[in-house]
């Protein structure tokens, strides 16, 4: 078929999506992560219980392209776990834990839509592109490789490739795509509970990219440098969302917010203007975050910072490129931040190679210490087009990606078992979770109501929220 007919012709687009597998798209650089498997007994269940609670937004690249396709003059339609309707093009968006059921649809399709175009998009296209290709040499379908909203600018030149892989490559400009579409998603149930406590919530990012070299990390695996968004167009955003859509809070996607400080100021004060008071969170590392960058984010409404601590083994964090932070600054920065009343979320992982039972266990002991308000502990996961896919390819014991979900064993390791590796992963939430300390040092962030409960009981308070390092009576004068 020859698709140059097309240009001046409206097609039906064809967005194809699935939450098999328990799958969240969006996260692990577009890898995708599954949930807690509920090992463990009772305490394994009930953490499962209260990570099904969310209901995770639609991957950000997908309201990309809804508002591409449409920008494009074409129709697109949002297929949830469906048979879709006959269409002149359809776009998959795999995780690698639902990539054999894409796969599968994408054959039934091609069956039923002999003329067609099908297409593969995103991060895992990207980085199994080869394997892809060989996958579906029977099935004349395109591999896009590059960021999927360049369709804007690449349409036609894909549509009418005859090559089984076209490499798009990077979007320059992030301020020159439209703003995201989420019309077709049911965005009225999206959720994340950790982050947030008004809903529905959001995807948005100020940038894409990150600078670190950690080499078992998926974002790095398009480019490694940071690209940006005007401030006042992550405002304007922010503001059709919540006028379109009604979205009380925003997790911000950037894998390294607060890179550029100066853009930070400047969007937590555009956010301060905005018509009504929103919730926001990032993801970042400690050393990007002074305190006053905090305050001014905090003020603004951010309500929760995702941090990696990984492990407290430096040997561990350099053997795998991984830029160390001193223990007494990372326990200082939860610190603060719980003073400050803004949550932490801390990604620590378990089951390299070497990993013994003490070093698991190591993990653990520190994730105690340090004490965010939320810890997942995530399972090693070689992820393909990583540098550590490539050095541990003979230690990989699973290759089977529905089970790659960040909480299930898939390596073969030196001192202990996959079955030693889940359970120790099970330990480790069960004994982080389930500790008078915990509760008594976040509970106030945990369920935020309780700090209005404070004004029936008279006796000494702590310091507010936000006014590290002043007086009880200044914070009364600032009021």
């Amino acid at each position: 078929m020859n698709y140059l007919n097309y240009r001046t012709e409206t097609m039906n687009v064809v967005l194809w999506d699935t939450r098999r597998n328990q799958a969240q798209k969006d996260f692990a650089g577009g890898m995708g992560v599954g949930m807690p498997s509920g090992a463990g007994g009772l305490r394994g269940k009930i953490i499962r219980h209260l990570y099904l609670r969310d209901y995770r937004p639609t991957p950000l690249n997908f309201a990309y392209l809804v508002a591409v396709i449409k920008k494009l003059g074409h129709k697109p339609i949002y297929v949830l776990d469906e048979n879709p309707p006959a269409a002149d093009v359809f776009i998959f968006n795999p995780s690698l834990l639902t990539l054999d059921i894409e796969l599968q649809t994408i054959r039934r399709l091609r069956s039923q839509n002999p003329n067609a175009k099908i297409l593969i998009v995103g991060q895992v296209a990207f980085a199994l592109h080869e394997a892809l290709t060989e996958s579906t040499q029977d099935l004349n379908v395109t591999i896009v490789k590059g960021e999927a909203e360049q369709l804007l600018f690449r349409w036609d030149e894909v549509l009418n490739s005859s090559e089984a892989v076209v490499d798009i490559g990077s979007v320059e400009d992030l301020d020159a795509l439209p703003i995201p579409d989420w019309s077709q998603f049911a965005y009225s149930r999206f959720r994340i509970n950790y982050d947030f406590w008004r809903f529905p919530t959001t995807f948005i990012q100020q940038s894409r990219g990150c600078t670190f070299k950690c080499n078992y990390c998926p974002y790095i695996i398009v480019e490694s440098k940071t690209r940006f968004r005007d401030p006042e167009a992550v405002v304007d955003e922010m503001r059709f969302g919540m006028e379109h859509y009604g979205f009380k809070s925003f997790k911000f996607r950037d894998p390294l917010f607060g890179l550029n400080r100066k853009k930070a100021l400047e969007l937590a004060e555009g956010i301060r203007r905005l018509p009504r008071r929103v919730q926001f969170s990032v993801e970042t590392r400690v050393d990007l975050m002074r305190e006053e960058t905090l305050v001014a984010l905090r003020d603004a409404g951010l309500t929760s910072i995702t941090i990696g601590i990984e492990t407290p083994d430096e040997e561990t964090l350099k053997k795998y490129s991984r830029v160390a932070i001193n223990d007494d600054r990372q326990r200082d920065f939860v610190a603060l931040c719980r003073r400050l009343g803004i949550r932490t979320v801390a990604g620590f992982m378990v089951g390299f190679p070497a990993d013994t039972r003490q070093s698991i266990l190591s993990v653990l002991n520190y994730a105690r210490a340090v004490n965010p308000t939320y810890a997942n502990f995530n399972i090693v996961t070689p992820y393909p087009g990583t540098d550590f896919y490539e050095e541990v390819k003979s230690e990989i014991a699973e290759h089977d990606f529905s089970k790659y979900s960040v909480y299930q064993p898939v390596m073969k390791y030196q001192n202990l078992t996959a079955g030693e590796v889940a359970e120790l992963h099970g330990k480790c939430f069960g004994k982080f979770y389930f500790r008078t300390r915990y509760l008594k040092d976040n509970a106030m962030l945990l369920w935020p109501q309780l700090r209005q409960l404070r004004r029936f009981f008279p006796g000494r308070r702590t310091a507010e929220p936000g006014v590290v390092g002043e007086s009880q009576a200044k914070v009364s004068q600032r009021k």
